[in-house]
């Protein structure tokens, strides 16, 4: 097969969304204005809210999240080790203190036993992981909640409304998902209390940089202050934006509270309105591209997340797959042996607590065995709407031939004999993943 190069995850834009970005900047508006306010609306249809919050990125919009529940020194916030430093950086910007748990055996989902036990009395918010495009087990995360009610000690008129501790969903990768949740299906964005989402570039949807903010309503609590409140903490604390300005007459503004900067704008917004009129053809193909990748896998006997189930549908955004047998090295060696053959591939995630900044905040990695146990021979492979039927099929062959040349190299312990040599208990220990 002639070798192709096949990039990780690049940005799939098309002739609309150019089109819509020059129209954007010849309209003299090219900052938050009409279509940041259009996309906000869009966002919220698309998931079933009222309101939606659109900022410069998912991590603003975490922080925005925290801030509003009026988190902050004295309090623990807790969230997976198994995620990308974006799920923790924003409680470490309020002053909060980071509680990290691991996920549990053979799987990328946390480990709830441990959640329930992490939950004390200054414990204000979860912060789950929906990782790539998979909602995680929210029903479960709530009988958390509910059963910790009793300790929780609300500190201010928010929280005392919401009653317990604050669920606040990083699902930068889940734009789309669906699960039941309590018996009921539900989007991913009305899920959780708060849901931040991601449109970086890699992400399904993109506006360049950008993430929005949904939320659940809060009982006596009018959702139109709410939004007020992330638009005054995204400018500044201005009473005004520059839209609401350019009325006439109407210069003149207050700033309200020493807040930050990290407004959209309207020509990220411009991208992600034609993003958005597509994202159902790309949910399509994103779920035609994991059922071949799922067959591959299946015949060589490599694990992989289950994107689709009967209680639950994925956005699609990464392949995760395992390489039984295999520890860090060889699976560094396979990404090596793929690259040299044009096939970008990727780890999700290395633990935070293997990173610096948080081997500095005292977390180690040994008090993770689970995590550690996953990412050891995790490996991406690339999945986005720009891949061909032909690289497809490329990507397939490749691991193919890796897989077969490493499992030549190290014997019969590689992939566990691969799928011939797999037990009945064996494959019923990777409860997230398709089993062969």
């Amino acid at each position: 097969m002639e070798e192709r190069q096949i990039a990780f995850s690049p940005p799939d834009i098309t002739d609309l969304e150019i089109a819509e970005v020059i129209q954007t900047l010849k309209s003299g508006w090219i900052t938050t204005g009409p279509r940041t306010k259009l996309f906000e609306q869009k966002i919220a249809e698309y998931c079933g809210v009222k309101r939606a919050a659109a900022l410069n990125s998912a991590t603003a919009c975490l922080e925005a999240a925290l801030r509003f529940l009026g988190i902050g020194e004295g309090d623990e916030v807790i969230t997976s080790v198994y995620t990308y430093t974006a799920s923790a950086s924003p409680v470490c910007h309020v002053g909060a203190k980071l509680v990290l748990v691991d996920v549990e055996k053979d799987s990328f989902e946390m480990d709830f036993d441990a959640l329930e036990r992490a939950v004390t009395e200054k414990t204000k918010a979860i912060i789950p992981i929906d990782l790539g495009g998979v909602m995680c087990d929210y029903s479960r995360i709530f009988d958390i909640v509910e059963r910790k009610r009793a300790l929780f000690r609300p500190k201010n008129e928010i929280q005392e409304a919401i009653g317990r501790v604050a669920v606040v969903a990083d699902s930068a990768h889940a734009f789309g998902a669906k699960r039941k949740v309590r018996g009921s299906w539900k989007n991913c964005g009305v899920a959780a209390d708060f849901t931040s989402f991601s449109f970086h570039a890699v992400k399904n949807l993109t506006t360049a940089e950008g993430g929005a903010l949904t939320w659940n309503p809060i009982e006596g609590i009018d959702d139109d202050w709410i939004y007020q409140q992330f638009m005054l903490y995204s400018l500044h604390g201005q009473s005004k934006d520059a839209l609401a300005k350019t009325k006439l007459g109407a210069w003149e503004y207050d700033i309200v509270s020493p807040a930050y900067k990290c407004n959209m704008t309207d020509i990220m917004a411009a991208i992600g309105l034609k993003q958005l009129e597509r994202y159902p053809g790309i949910l399509d193909r994103r779920r035609e591209i994991i059922g071949r990748y799922d067959q591959i896998c299946d015949e060589l006997g490599v694990l992989h997340m289950e994107h689709y189930g009967n209680d639950f549908a994925s956005s699609g955004h990464l392949y995760l797959a395992r390489l039984p047998g295999m520890d860090e090295a060889k699976r560094n060696d396979m990404i090596l042996r793929m690259a040299k053959r044009g096939i970008a591939c990727n780890v999700h995630y290395k633990p935070l607590a293997m990173m610096s900044a948080y081997k500095a905040m005292g977390w180690r990695i040994e008090e993770f065995p689970n995590a550690y146990g996953y990412y050891r021979n995790e490996v991406t492979l690339p999945l986005h709407t720009r891949l061909t039927e032909g690289d497809v099929e490329y990507v397939a062959a490749g691991l193919r031939e890796v897989i077969r040349e490493i499992c030549g190299e190290i014997g019969a312990n590689c992939l566990n004999g691969c799928r011939f040599q797999k037990s009945e208990s064996t494959m019923r220990s990777f409860p997230n993943e398709r089993k062969v």
